[in-house]
């Protein structure tokens, strides 16, 4: 499965979510540490549910970019 990821800069620090899977957030230092993170959170936070017996939620989001004049 593939997730689309938002991930965002902040002062020091990017961070990362996922909009389909609530919850699962990841934060580092640069880009590319963010991605891995984030990777490692989404396999953490499917193990998670498939303990629980929770159902996994099929990626719906989808991540395009838009040039504005």
């Amino acid at each position: 499965m593939q997730y689309a990821i938002a991930i965002e800069k902040g002062e020091t620090s990017y961070g990362a979510y996922v909009s389909d899977l609530p919850g699962c957030i990841a934060v580092g230092e640069t880009i590319g540490e963010v991605r891995e993170l984030i990777q490692e959170a989404i396999a953490f936070h499917l193990e998670g549910l498939r303990e629980d017996g929770t159902p996994i939620p099929e990626p719906i989001s989808i991540s395009e970019s838009v040039e504005v004049s």
